[in-house]
């Protein structure tokens, strides 16, 4: 297996600015996710990795390895797409070995191969038929078997589940996550749904408009974003970001002010923000709870009850809407008033330019 560096990487189409100069480290064995809203160049970043996209500037290497100028075939990746891109009239057999097949390797060892990631994918039965009898999750299956059997440095996965139905994509994703750990390979994997990022990633490079926004684990985007943009980005259902005026500032403090929140100091160092600045507070919806911390009174304008908890959207004083997700199925109803709070360790809070503060 190997690393993957990007540095200072572009891309550009003609005056256009794709990708804007992405710097990622990826090391050996890493699950790593690109996410981000249709457009900001998840797709175009992975299409260069892999060579089907020229670089206009920076570098990229592959296990130590400057790739730039490599053709895709001697960079020792394999790919996956959104469309399965198997051939009809192949058998499951032939469709994965069709790689080895093309590079003419000896048969005993192709068979082996082919028997080898039949194994770990448990499509040992599917070997013989034809992709016209296989459900979508099968067909995938294939396509990653495909990837397996040339052992890559580096496995690429370009929203290979876009195409199955809410629950296949479940049971694929504890397939791809239960393959990394067998094979401790380096994946990088396209995603614009942040659910399968928080599930799947060791690390998460969050994108917009061709610029990484931030990178870290699941854990750290979800807890400390690093701006509004990865705030209403990651996390379902997403952050409440409420607009509010700083009252007072310390060294590890600011308090803030609202009609919907009254006054609360919370525990953040201010950097540049003074006092009389219009900010923004960021609460978790699963950080509401009733009864308890700073309070967010409000109208109940419509109720969601998932057996484990209950999803309520709250009409606040100044008409703004938030969401908070109470544990439990708790009895309340359209048009019930609530006042669920917050611990102020729990926020966050975002400067003027939309940067988040660090917590003291």
């Amino acid at each position: 297996m190997a690393n993957v560096a990007l540095t200072g990487l572009k891309k550009s189409y003609g005056p256009v600015d794709v990708i804007k100069g992405v710097d990622i480290a990826i090391e050996d064995g890493e699950f790593v996710v690109f996410v981000g809203p249709s457009g900001c160049g998840k797709s175009t970043l992975l299409r260069m990795i892999a060579g089907l996209e020229d670089i206009s500037g920076g570098t990229l290497s592959i296990g130590g390895r400057v790739v730039n100028d490599v053709p895709p075939k001697d960079r020792r990746i394999a790919m996956v797409f959104q469309s399965y891109a198997i051939f009809p009239h192949m058998t499951v057999r032939e469709n994965v070995a069709f790689g080895l097949t093309i590079a003419k390797m000896p048969k005993k060892e192709k068979e082996a191969k082919v028997a080898e990631a039949a194994r770990i994918l448990q499509m040992e039965h599917l070997l013989d038929r034809r992709p016209s009898q296989l459900s979508g999750g099968q067909r995938q299956r294939v396509a990653i078997g495909r990837a397996i059997v040339r052992e890559p440095a580096v496995f690429l996965f370009d929203e290979p589940l876009s195409n199955l139905d809410a629950a296949l994509r479940v049971d694929m994703r504890m397939e791809l996550a239960k393959l990394h750990q067998d094979l401790k390979a380096t994946m990088i994997y396209v995603t614009h749904d942040q659910v399968e990022a928080m599930t799947l990633a060791d690390k998460i490079v969050v994108l917009n408009a061709g610029v990484v926004q931030q990178v870290g684990t699941p854990l750290e985007l979800y807890h400390s974003p690093a701006n509004l943009f990865v705030a209403g980005f990651i996390g379902s259902p997403k952050m409440n970001l409420l607009p509010v005026t700083v009252e007072g500032v310390t060294s590890s403090s600011v308090t803030v002010g609202s009609p919907d929140l009254g006054v609360a100091m919370l525990p953040f160092r201010p950097g540049a923000v003074v006092v009389g600045d219009q900010v923004t507070l960021g609460v978790r919806p699963h950080m509401l709870g009733l009864g308890a911390g700073t309070r967010l009174p409000g109208a109940v304008q419509l109720v969601e009850r998932l057996g484990n908890e209950t999803i309520a959207m709250l009409r606040l004083k100044s008409g703004q809407e938030i969401t908070a997700a109470l544990g439990g199925d708790q009895p309340i109803r359209v048009g019930d008033r609530i006042d669920p709070g917050f611990a102020p360790t729990a926020a966050a809070l975002f400067d003027t330019a939309g940067i988040a503060l660090t917590r003291a």
